[in-house]
């Protein structure tokens, strides 16, 4: 299994017997880093106001804040190898704001076993997130796969409507991050920043501790992962008519020859695999396959389904009438 669970995080776990065997980590507070997040100019779901306007209570904590909350389970569970071949497979339930309490949970495993159920709750008992943790290629059916199994193909698309599957990225895009890179309008803080506020901190993510770590190099946190592979998403030009707001429904990321590292260059390319449609949101499935720069070599893939509320686009019910 290799490293202890006690020597790189300082996360106190606890077993459950009601309503399942399972293990816990401890009720955390995450911290809103997105307050002030610009997207094109306006303002996004992170933000008090907008968040109001479409039926929520604040503004949003990002959903990939709690995979933070999920890794040392799956630690705990897989030990080192989740940090080169695992994957957290989320449908985010509902969305949490600063100030509430959460608790990651996840199944007992079974000896030999490649996945196991896991989730996330509040305090009175409302699910935030439901989950796979696995390990793996052999890993077995993910939450999105069996998810995106059951979905129907879209009626009738507005704000995607010049969208279809298939659409990729307009050029492969170039990223790294850096301990103290900002990185830019869609994430305004830097890596360091967020290691400060992180709920699970984690020796191998610093300079320091990283150094005995298995790799010897400091290693991206899995939520920083989708901070990574997101912060150029503009470059990929994906047609999305405008004013709109969207939020993260569901997202998946699976390392493959992992970890990422700090400071070391990768190339995304993007295309949509995916569109659907519920009662109040249109939503893409856009899987990104992360390649180390100087091999080529895909180190992870990341599956994201961004939903864009139907009664945020202001032009959404003429649009639709018309086409």
């Amino acid at each position: 299994m290799g490293t202890p669970l006690s020597e790189i995080f300082d996360t106190e776990l606890t077993r459950v017997a009601e309503p399942d065997a399972r293990i816990a980590g401890p009720w955390r507070q995450p911290v809103q880093m997105l307050a002030e997040q610009d997207i094109g100019g306006r303002t996004s779901i992170h933000d008090e106001e907008t968040a109001k306007q479409v039926g929520f209570q604040g503004g949003a904590i990002e959903g990939p804040t709690h995979f933070s909350q999920l890794v040392p389970l799956a630690h705990e569970i897989f030990g080192d190898a989740f940090h080169e071949s695992g994957c957290i497979s989320s449908h985010y339930q509902s969305p949490c704001i600063e100030g509430d309490e959460v608790q990651a949970w996840a199944a007992v495993a079974e000896a030999g076993a490649r996945s196991v159920r896991a989730g996330m709750l509040k305090k009175d008992g409302t699910p935030v997130l439901s989950a796979t943790l696995s390990l793996g290629p052999d890993g077995g059916e993910t939450e999105l796969d069996a998810l995106m199994a059951k979905l129907r193909p879209p009626e009738q698309l507005v704000i995607l409507g010049d969208m279809s599957v298939g659409t990729r990225g307009a050029k492969t895009e170039r990223v790294v991050m850096g301990f103290d890179q900002h990185m830019g309008a869609l994430y305004p803080f830097s890596l360091a920043q967020k290691l400060k506020a992180i709920t699970e901190p984690c020796s191998w993510h610093t300079a320091e501790g990283a150094e005995k770590s298995p790799w010897g190099r400091p290693v991206i946190p899995f939520e920083m992962i989708s901070v990574l592979t997101q912060y150029t998403n503009g470059e990929a030009r994906f047609p999305v008519r405008q004013p709109v707001v969207g939020l993260f429904a569901n997202q998946e990321i699976r390392l493959v020859d992992g970890p990422l590292f700090v400071d070391e260059e990768y190339l995304l390319d993007r295309e949509v695999i995916l569109l659907s449609e519920s009662r109040r949101a249109e939503s893409h499935w856009v899987r990104t396959t992360v390649r180390e720069a100087k091999s080529e070599k895909i180190v992870a893939t990341t599956l994201l389904n961004s939903a864009f509320m139907k009664a945020s686009y202001p032009r959404y019910d003429q649009e639709r009438s018309v086409s």
